[in-house]
């Protein structure tokens, strides 16, 4: 668990790049693979500016990522799967890599995505694009692997280098391009970008990704949620925005400003139905605990439910994974 808390750290770094201690981690990286260190090292402040100074390199050679990550990482791997064992080594991933993998491969995807969205003017130009960025090794990013094999053997020492002090870096002949941590990274409790007033991910030269629960939403998007009203979430086209939107409204709130009917009501609570154009329904159960609190009050909950549900009893069943009729609570908490 040691070398899965430090790499989720790693991960999730922000901050200006300890150059020195990267690129001493891209020259050992180089040494491994047996190649001649690279002549020049040019840093960028974002994935999105290291592609354009990729395209427009010269004299760089070709992409070596095979011989100093590729390779390396696929040896070590089947060293350590023949020492340990097919089950050994799947308790080994399940304990470390496998802990990290969800969030890190997510988070480095919606970057690629992020940066052929900016830099592709026309749909031919996406998978130029993207075959660049395939030859980045993704350093902090791919903390996943580097977790399963910390204190495993040195033979990954330098990449492990370059991810603790770096971010993304694409590695050819006679040049390599190093690119900076993020300097700022916004996660929900399900490690999903999520942030309401600004960039959910932001590098330092101004490229950025914006997010609402791990949903991606245009920057402007979020400038107009301080000022919602139930006119303006009826009136958006856009039926994931409109989920969106409804999320950071509130639904008990919605509910109550726009006039809502309750469609039925039981002893376990009462059923609402908000209809959307273009969108399945919003069924909500509101439920009242039983148990009061310090000062005597009972708490109102908001259980958002299938939209085939019929009944109050059905919906909160449904929460614990019964249909209506097996739901029989002997006491309510």
């Amino acid at each position: 668990m040691q070398f899965v808390n430090t790499w989720r750290a790693v991960a999730a770094a922000t901050g200006r790049a300890d150059r020195g201690a990267a690129e001493a981690g891209v020259r050992l990286a180089y040494r491994a693979a047996g190649l001649a260190e690279p002549e020049r090292v040019i840093w960028a402040d974002s994935p999105k500016a290291a592609v354009e100074v990729v395209e427009k390199l010269t004299g760089a050679g070709r992409s070596v990522r095979e011989e100093v990550r590729t390779r390396p990482w696929a040896e070590e791997r089947r060293r350590l799967y023949d020492e340990l064992g097919p089950a050994g080594w799947s308790a080994l991933w399940s304990a470390t890599g496998a802990q990290l993998w969800e969030t890190t491969a997510a988070l480095a995807e919606r970057i690629r995505t992020g940066v052929v969205a900016e830099l592709a003017a026309r749909p031919e130009d996406e998978s130029s694009i993207r075959l660049v960025l395939l030859d980045a090794v993704l350093g902090q990013h791919d903390a996943a692997w580097l977790a399963a094999f910390d204190g495993r053997g040195d033979r990954l020492t330098g990449l492990a280098e370059v991810a603790r002090n770096a971010g993304w870096w694409w590695p050819y002949e006679h040049a390599v391009v190093i690119v900076e941590r993020p300097e700022a990274l916004h996660r929900d409790e399900a490690g999903r970008l999520d942030r309401a007033d600004g960039p959910a991910l932001a590098y330092p030269d101004g490229f950025a990704l914006y997010a609402w629960r791990g949903m991606p939403v245009p920057a402007e998007f979020l400038d107009g949620l301080a000022s919602l009203t139930p006119d303006r979430i009826r009136a958006e086209e856009n039926a994931e925005l409109r989920r969106v939107m409804l999320e950071y409204y509130g639904y008990d709130r919605y509910l109550a400003e726009s006039g809502a009917e309750p469609v039925h009501r039981d002893e376990t609570g009462i059923l609402w139905r908000i209809a959307m154009a273009g969108d399945e329904d919003v069924v909500m159960v509101e439920v009242v605990n039983s148990t009061p609190e310090p000062d005597g009050t009972h708490r109102t909950y908001w259980l958002r439910v299938p939209p085939r549900t019929r009944t109050a009893k059905e919906g909160v069943a449904w929460t614990f994974g019964l249909d209506g009729e097996a739901y029989a609570p002997v006491r309510q908490t």
